[in-house]
């Protein structure tokens, strides 16, 4: 059985002069604590704060970053027991699914889904195995035993970790009922929501009328008209405010920002209430509500995330039968300068006002991120994310914002996850590589150690912090 040993320089630069400095610089900020500000775990893990079902629940079921390289090689979803919307039968036997997730364990080898995995099994769960074909059941017994011990509730993993703070994701209509458990429950973990109206901003989404009557009974009147429709958005943020949310997030298709006249996003609205909404209205429409939401971002203060490129659900079969989020998602070419210019223009100079955009499109880094987060005060430039928040991807995204944006128009790290045990997993492997790249301008001399130290705290802690207003 090969030992799933954690050199202390993995990752590090070969070259010994980068990686003296890189293991120096990653010392200083390897026990900061974790500010997650964007991540998608669901608040009803803490508020029950119940044993984890099994192995096979904790790390494959919620996670699409595996299961989507499984399905890649001719795994069908359905032995992996992802759980089917068209009520076909999938596979309910958790050890057959472990057994299938060890055999191929071998397939994340060199992805960062490995260098999580490795940190997990060994630095969480203490394992010093490699996990393989031969010992899966083991394995999935160890686990098993562990995760149904007092040590591996979940919010004693929670300050295990050392978690300051940890947002969610919640829809507009959400009435953050786990949220509101956690906080009566007495216990000092923070977990807050953050607002994300998506499935009422987004006209092209089949459910778009049910989404909508959602949102009207959480506001406790019907929505019909588009005045309302404001007037319920404005309501649902002050509600996800009194709750301690400090952002909102849009992942929209497209960054395309303007501003319709009155007459024109009613008429649109109207048409959305009678189901003749055409795809240009849908365009529009959103585009409209990027500005209605930077226009209330000035006024209640929450920060605007913005996460446009993603082709989702690229595959309509996947799609079909089990829904949205599982792994068919793709990155596609997408265009900043043009598209966030009505919105920067008009917003972007306003002090009450932060924009952290994310992208898909690595293209666009040093083109148009960098170069808008480097001159409009109100933006900032989101990690690197989803695809690219790996070894290779978070070096790239350094060498390629930098030189305009510097450190200080980025926010820092933050995981994105379902999977709650991969949080300390991702923030150490973040923390390593931008230590490494520190390292790296510290041998070259462009600048000092004492320079790096400081420039690697702010990037593990103190930037998310500043940008979240946490």
């Amino acid at each position: 059985m090969s030992e799933n040993l954690l050199n202390d320089y993995r990752y590090f630069s070969p070259v010994e002069s980068i990686r003296k400095y890189a293991r120096e610089i990653y010392n200083s900020v390897k026990d900061l604590p974790i500010i997650s500000p964007h991540g998608h775990v669901d608040p009803a893990l803490l508020s029950g704060n119940k044993p984890f079902p099994n192995p096979t629940q904790l790390f494959i079921i919620p996670d699409h970053y595996l299961y989507r390289m499984l399905y890649s090689q001719g795994i069908p979803m359905e032995s992996l027991g992802i759980p089917a919307i068209d009520g076909s039968k999938v596979e309910t036997d958790a050890r057959k699914i472990w057994q299938i997730f060890a055999d191929n364990y071998y397939l994340f080898n060199g992805t960062p889904s490995g260098a999580w995995l490795s940190y997990e099994f060994r630095i969480v769960f203490g394992i010093k195995e490699k996990l393989n074909k031969s010992n899966a059941q083991k394995f999935y017994d160890l686990l098993h035993e562990k995760i149904n011990s007092p040590e591996f509730l979940p919010r004693t993993l929670f300050e295990k970790f050392n978690i300051e703070v940890l947002t969610t994701t919640d829809a507009a209509s959400d009435d953050l009922a786990h949220h509101k458990i956690i906080k009566k429950s007495g216990w000092k973990g923070r977990v807050i929501p953050c607002f994300r109206p998506d499935a009422v901003t987004d006209l092209s989404n089949k459910n778009w009328k049910a989404n909508l009557k959602l949102l009207g009974q959480s506001v406790k009147y019907e929505i019909t008209s588009y005045k309302l429709f404001i007037k319920a958005l404005e309501e649902r943020r002050q509600f996800f405010k009194s709750n301690g949310a400090t952002s909102t997030d849009h992942g929209v298709f497209s960054p395309y920002s303007h501003e319709l006249s009155k007459k024109e996003v009613k008429e649109i609205f109207n048409r959305a209430l009678k189901n003749r909404a055409t795809a240009k209205d849908a365009k529009l429409f959103t585009a409209h509500m990027l500005m209605a939401m930077a226009r209330m971002s000035t006024d209640d203060g929450l920060v605007m995330q913005l996460h446009p490129g993603a082709f989702r659900n690229h595959n309509p079969l996947i799609f079909e039968k089990f829904g949205l989020d599982k792994g068919c998602d793709i990155p596609m070419q997408t265009e900043y300068t043009f598209n966030l210019k009505e919105l920067l223009n008009k917003y972007g100079n306003n002090p009450n006002f932060t924009l952290i955009v994310f992208t898909l499109d690595e293209t666009t880094y040093s083109r148009e991120l960098a170069p808008l987060a480097g001159h409009y005060p109100s933006m900032k430039l989101g990690p690197a994310w989803w695809f690219y928040d790996s070894i290779e991807g978070m070096t790239r995204y350094r060498r390629m914002v930098t030189e305009t944006a510097g450190f200080y128009n980025t926010v820092g790290f933050n995981d994105d996850t379902r999977a709650f045990v991969s949080i300390p997993a991702r923030h150490d492997l973040a923390r390593r590589i931008d230590a490494n790249y520190l390292g790296e301008l510290v041998a070259k001399h462009s600048i000092t150690l004492d320079e790096a130290f400081q420039i690697a705290k702010d990037l593990s802690y103190n930037l998310a912090k500043r940008a979240y207003k946490l």
